[in-house]
């Protein structure tokens, strides 16, 4: 086992090269932490196998982030990171529908990278910049993103700027249909939104399509549909606060 010196030089040491011998180093001396996490969260209707590999990805991820220098202990940076992807583990692993295990952990990888980015540079990342972060593509990316949160505003595009687009990955529950608590008022305020709005709320929230699916039917761009569903939102909270 490292004293917390000799794996802060080893952290330093794979930031400057990249050597995944290093990270492979780092991985193992914290190895015990996935571990204990893991059987932390058995016996709750998943097996601990399939716990201990979410956490050894979560570790991975942490080992791959970690900057010594910004003053915290690595045990007490990566101990919420794996807890976090274990429960997004099980709230996934409950959903009716189960998604393949590549689509959540990628999902989970995406949280902890927004929330990472957000937190050094108060900005949230790009599509883009979180498929280079994370080493996949940007198709991935936005897979991951529709599949996870088919029938909610979890994940939406937006306009970041005039260069591109910009996926809000860190969720916003209030966004949620569901969150309305008069739901036969609700209704009736679908009813006064404009043909298009409805259309919208349909094919999202009833039919369960995704953005771009949404997009096709209605012959309008993803960011349309984005844009829309925010719009339909902020209408209906106001109709109804009223």
């Amino acid at each position: 086992m490292m004293t917390n010196e000799q794996a802060d030089e080893l952290f330093r040491e794979y930031r400057r090269t990249g050597d995944i011998n290093i990270r492979n180093r780092l991985v193992e001396n914290y190895i015990y932490i996935a571990e204990i996490l893991a059987k932390k969260f058995a016996g709750r209707g998943v097996e601990y196998d399939d716990l201990f590999q979410v956490a050894s990805e979560a570790l991975i991820f942490g080992v791959e982030k970690f900057d010594p220098d910004m003053g915290n202990r690595f045990t007490t940076y990566i101990t919420p990171t794996i807890t976090g992807m274990i429960k997004n583990y099980f709230r996934d692993y409950s959903r009716s529908v189960r998604l393949p295990r590549r689509i959540y952990t990628l999902n989970a990888k995406i949280k902890n990278c927004a929330n990472e980015y957000y937190k050094e540079y108060g900005v949230k990342p790009s599509t883009r910049q979180i498929a280079e972060i994370l080493g996949e593509s940007e198709e991935s990316i936005v897979e991951a993103m529709e599949c996870h949160t088919p029938v909610s505003l979890d994940a939406t595009v937006q306009s970041e700027d005039s260069d591109g687009l910009l996926y809000d990955v860190i969720p916003d529950p209030d966004d949620s249909f569901e969150k309305f608590d008069d739901m036969q008022s609700l209704k009736e305020e679908i009813k006064k939104l404009d043909p298009v709005e409805q259309q919208v709320v349909a094919l999202r929230f009833v039919q369960g399509k995704s953005q771009a699916e949404a997009g096709k039917i209605l012959g309008v761009s993803q960011m349309f549909v984005s844009r829309a569903e925010r719009k339909i939102i902020d209408k209906l909270k106001e109709a109804l606060s009223q």
